[in-house]
């Protein structure tokens, strides 16, 4: 028992002895380590931070104002940061790009921007990088400007990137909206030839209401008063017509009028219409992701239209089988309006009674030929003629009779190439 107390201390002494000289061994080794770190501070003195010397050399390494080397890194003079010491003579902080608003980013277009300054130019498209057209008073122009694939795709990327849409080999169509408003339509190769086809459109008219444009000669005076008493009486109003015609200058002018105390829901592919009201809610189509699944089409956003109190539903233009679903919502109380492509008055409703077949088999022309009679009461058809002069060409007065499958209809009043001419339709009259 005494033998194995008298081994324990031993053996604590023993240990309290080796601690003692390896206490003493680290003390002398970090004095020598502190000689040695102020002999060489001494002979090469540490840089300032905006020291301005062309090469300092520390224990065989460079730290240069211009171009500064770190065990193989190099630390440029323009931003230079490692482990808090600044080794550079101007900045010392790397930073990415400050992140700038989306229009500013696309305030110029390069070679473009002249053409999209001009007022007087309606369109422009891109053909190939040599055939850059612009439209001007309706009459189309082959510019002298040459650009090169890759100013054409790198300018279109950075559009694309502002509006959130996407082009691929899967999806090689796309509409899309500018910062300023224009509409852009892009598609790409394979299903153009060689070239990516683009076309910017501009509406220079958008805006304007219906006293605007009597004074731009698109209507009279009287067929401006016939339509504001149909806005203000809730008729539902067609605006019929062929490609830039000014089928959605005359829409939002029409929409402008609608009385300030109602809401208003307008369904776009791309946000055209700029209606001037307070309350008014813009919805526009979004096209599926990559998964092919995320899809919101113009017939869902009618149905989501109608759970939001809407006083008019607006569609900025019908194409396919939403035309069902805005000739029920028409037909059940709401009032609205919409655009077509249709040669004439006549033929937008025929073609109206026809696009809703599109929505399946089970639907019928009995079905159809009743309900658009009875939601439709106004088409107002324009046009554009040879010298790109637009004008309201024509207002027809939809009645609910029909026969056979044809809608009665009668003229209210009709451009014959000089003036208006009176028909035989009294709804202008009793509006």
């Amino acid at each position: 028992m005494t033998s194995n107390l008298r081994a324990r201390v031993a053996d604590d002494f023993f240990d309290d002895r080796v601690n003692l000289e390896d206490r003493r061994d680290l003390r002398e080794q970090r004095g020598r380590r502190k000689e040695r770190i102020d002999l060489e501070s001494s002979e090469f003195p540490e840089p300032e931070s905006n020291s301005t010397s062309s090469a300092i050399k520390t224990s065989g390494t460079n730290f240069a104002s211009s171009a500064t080397t770190t065990s193989g890194t190099n630390f440029a003079s323009s931003a230079t940061t490692t482990s808090g010491t600044n080794f550079a003579s101007s900045a010392t902080t790397t930073s990415g790009p400050s992140p700038t608003d989306g229009a500013n980013q696309l305030a110029r277009y390069g070679p473009l921007q002249a053409f999209l300054d001009d007022p007087t130019i309606e369109e422009i498209w891109i053909n190939s990088p040599q055939r850059v057209f612009i439209a001007r008073n309706g009459r189309s122009e082959l510019t002298n400007l040459i650009l090169t694939s890759d100013e054409i795709q790198a300018l279109m990327d950075r559009i694309l990137l502002w509006s959130g849409r996407r082009i691929d080999l899967s999806q090689p169509f796309v509409d899309a909206r500018l910062p300023d408003g224009s509409r852009l339509h892009i598609a790409i190769p394979e299903i153009t030839s060689e070239h990516w086809a683009i076309n910017i459109r501009k509406h220079l008219m958008r805006g304007k209401s219906l006293k605007d444009l009597v004074e731009l000669e698109v209507m009279n005076d009287e067929v401006a008063g016939i339509l504001m008493a149909s806005v203000l009486a809730r008729k539902n109003i067609l605006v019929s017509g062929s490609t830039q015609a000014g089928k959605t200058t005359l829409l939002n002018a029409l929409v402008s009028s609608i009385p300030v105390t109602e809401r208003v829901i307008t369904i776009e592919e791309v946000f055209e219409l700029r209606p001037k009201l307070p309350d008014c809610i813009a919805m526009q189509t979004r096209g599926s992701n990559f998964e092919g699944v995320g899809e919101i089409s113009i017939r869902r956003l009618i149905k989501e239209a109608l759970r939001m109190r809407p006083s008019r539903i607006v569609i900025g233009e019908i194409r396919e089988a939403e035309s069902l679903d805005l000739l029920i919502a028409l037909n059940s109380g709401i009032p609205g309006m919409a655009t077509l492509h249709a040669n004439s008055a006549r033929e937008a409703v025929r073609k109206l009674q026809t696009l809703p077949l599109l929505a399946g088999e089970n639907i019928t022309q009995d079905f159809l030929t009743p309900t658009v009679s009875r939601a439709i009461d106004l088409v107002v058809h324009v046009g554009m003629d040879q010298s790109g002069k637009r004008r309201i060409q024509q207002l027809l007065s939809v009645n609910e009779r029909s026969e056979g499958g044809h809608i009665d209809c009668e003229e209210i009043v009709t451009w014959n190439g000089s003036n208006y001419v009176r028909g035989t339709s009294n709804l202008g009259r009793q509006i």
